[in-house]
């Protein structure tokens, strides 16, 4: 027999529960508006805790989605950080679009997240990032964070603020709006730019004419082109093309910084930098002897520093040598004239 007392408890109780659990989500989002609030781009810092706190201790469906921002400071890198800025934008001109009377509710379904792996990694296990840059929503029925579905096509990811937010219309039933950049320069510093060109125009187009600009000395030509030389054989416009950082932190101890890294899968600015700078020792020598001390009068003079431009370069390739065997693994074979053996 049924024991008909205890019904209106149990429904009382059931009601009390789901009432705390619907009480308990908006606290979240509240809470959530408070940390984008203390931001000034709107995007918040999520660590380990709060991921748990906002994302996995939260039954779904959540009353919010994430979109999240996934970095690495011990990278260093230009082009990662620059793409979280880009980010940025997206986040300060959804919050500025959104954030009005009438739609301060579209405001609180959307918020931007950056998980820094260098003091995060447990979160990104759990998300299981295999590359950076990664960008990832977080839906609010989402429960195996290592969904692929909501995440950026690794082609689409391509550091602007257009990408990320079309990535978010295609995916949401949200509209960020307009990007508001903040111009390059405000007008304070154009009026001043203004001011400077028209007081220094006459000083200048009279130096044209007289012939007197740095253009006109020939110092200035062969600085220029042993530094186009330089950043030629250094591979400067691969490393501003593909983004290469000079240096990366340490994976086993993050005081310590890499300059070289072996594998021929990858490369660090400073290894171009420095094989380049090899690179110019040599051709330096090269110019000097072929140009400058073929004027020397002085045979015994010009027998010294033949020999020592000599060792120097000697020495120099075969620094080159020896770092591309140690990168690659490749060894350049030596062939010796017959007569030697």
């Amino acid at each position: 027999m049924t024991d008909h007392t205890t019904l209106p408890h149990r429904f009382f109780l059931s009601i009390s529960l789901l009432s705390i659990l619907a009480g308990s989500q908006p606290d979240l989002t509240k809470e959530l508006v408070s940390l984008r609030s203390s931001s000034e781009s709107g995007v918040i810092r999520l660590n380990d805790d709060t991921v748990s706190k906002f994302i996995t201790s939260v039954a779904t469906p959540r009353p919010y989605s994430l979109i999240i921002f996934f970095n690495s400071a011990d990278l260093n890198s230009n082009p990662l950080q620059e793409f979280l800025s880009e980010f940025a934008f997206v986040s300060a001109s959804f919050i500025a679009n959104n954030n009005n009377n009438n739609r301060s509710d579209v405001a609180n379904k959307l918020f931007f997240c950056e998980i820094d792996e260098s003091s995060d990694s447990e979160s990104f296990g759990l998300f299981g990032i295999q590359f950076l840059p990664q960008i990832c929503l977080v839906d609010p029925l989402m429960e195996n964070l290592q969904d692929k579905t909501g995440r950026m096509e690794e082609e689409d990811v391509d550091g602007t603020a257009e990408s990320v937010l079309e990535f978010i219309e295609s995916r949401t039933n949200l509209t960020v709006g307009p990007l508001r950049r903040p111009p390059l320069l405000s007008k304070t510093q154009i009026s001043v730019i203004a001011a400077l060109i028209t007081i220094s125009a006459p000083f200048l187009i009279k130096k044209v004419l007289n012939g007197e600009t740095i253009f006109n000395n020939n110092r200035v030509w062969q600085y220029g082109a042993v530094l186009v030389y330089f950043f030629s054989v250094s591979g400067t416009m691969h490393n501003i093309i593909k983004g290469v950082p000079m240096f990366v932190r340490d994976h086993q101890d993050s005081n310590k910084l890499v300059f070289f890294y072996e594998g021929a899968n990858f490369q660090l600015g400073a290894e171009g930098f420095s094989v380049g700078l090899l690179y110019n020792v040599v051709g330096l020598l090269l110019a000097y002897v072929s140009y400058a001390l073929v004027r020397v009068r002085n045979v015994s003079e010009q027998r010294v520093v033949m020999m020592l431009a000599m060792v120097v370069s000697l020495l120099a390739v075969k620094k080159v040598v020896y770092l591309n065997n140690w990168k690659t693994g490749y060894q350049i074979q030596t062939y010796w004239p017959s007569s030697w053996h």
